[in-house]
């Protein structure tokens, strides 16, 4: 059986409270036997972090998503901070920037966005990062961060999660050091110039998720109306046959970039 890692789920979300347990087993019967939860708000952080103490192969980020940000309250990013250095914790996020939505000002989201960067270097952690109809903000920022580096060299842990841009936003990402994740988007039948950037990442820096409960991927789209991690599946079968490797190599490639990043 080929062994996948689903680099980005909400586990934490309500769609799951009914059958969580359930979910999980039936992805490790399916292969997916590593799967990051990640947290959008302070209470998100802390509710990954219990599924992830409850249930082996579960692995926590913690962070307030960017449309998030406006309602967080005082005591919220202290909450985060603390929550960090949890020994479930993978990642700080998740964190980055967002404009399709206008649930917080881009200012607020900045200033969430730097308190992340710099609690991720702090805890040696990599960063698991949103960026929607953002580009432009987000490499300003991610570039500001590599040169304050410390260590000098200019080099960012973390991942774009989603990764819906174009191939010179993936490649400035990369040359940042950075991972990008494909999630459902990539198969679908109008994603054909999504499939040619994910076709264009060197094969030690690209990874799959399912970004679950959202983006069912095909051919579950339009017959689910919940995503579930073992339709990561769906993505590396997708991304395999337009690389031009197999699934057992695909799979193993992806599973084994993604323990690098995250579990080191």
């Amino acid at each position: 059986m080929i062994t996948l890692f689903d680099t980005h789920t909400h586990l934490d979300d309500g769609r799951f409270k009914d059958d969580l347990a359930e979910v999980i087993t039936r992805c490790r019967d399916e292969g997916v036997e590593n799967m990051l939860c990640v947290g959008t708000t302070a209470d998100s952080s802390r509710q990954v972090i219990e599924i992830a103490e409850q249930h082996p192969g579960v692995h926590a980020a913690v962070g307030i998503q960017p449309n998030h940000c406006a309602e967080a309250a005082d005591d919220d990013w202290p909450r985060i901070e603390e929550l960090a250095s949890h020994e479930k914790v993978v990642a700080v996020g998740e964190t980055g920037l967002d404009r399709y939505w206008d649930f917080t000002p881009i200012e607020v989201q900045q200033d969430y966005f730097a308190r992340h960067i710099e609690l991720a270097r702090e805890k040696e952690l990599p960063l698991v990062i949103h960026c929607r109809d953002a580009q432009t903000e987000l490499l300003e920022a991610l570039h500001t961060a590599a040169a304050a580096d410390p260590s000098g060299s200019g080099l960012l842990s973390g991942v774009i999660h989603s990764f819906s841009g174009d191939t010179a936003m993936a490649e400035e990402c990369l040359a940042l050091g950075l991972y990008i994740s494909f999630a459902g988007m990539v198969t679908y039948k109008k994603s054909d110039d999504l499939r040619d950037v994910a076709a264009s990442v060197p094969e030690d820096r690209i990874l799959i998720e399912t970004d679950s409960p959202y983006l069912v991927p095909h051919p579950l789209r339009g017959k689910r109306k919940r995503n579930d991690p073992a339709n990561v599946i769906h993505i590396a079968r997708c991304l395999a046959e337009r690389r031009g490797q197999s699934i057992e190599e695909f799979a193993a490639t992806t599973t084994a970039n993604a323990r690098r990043l995250f579990l080191g």
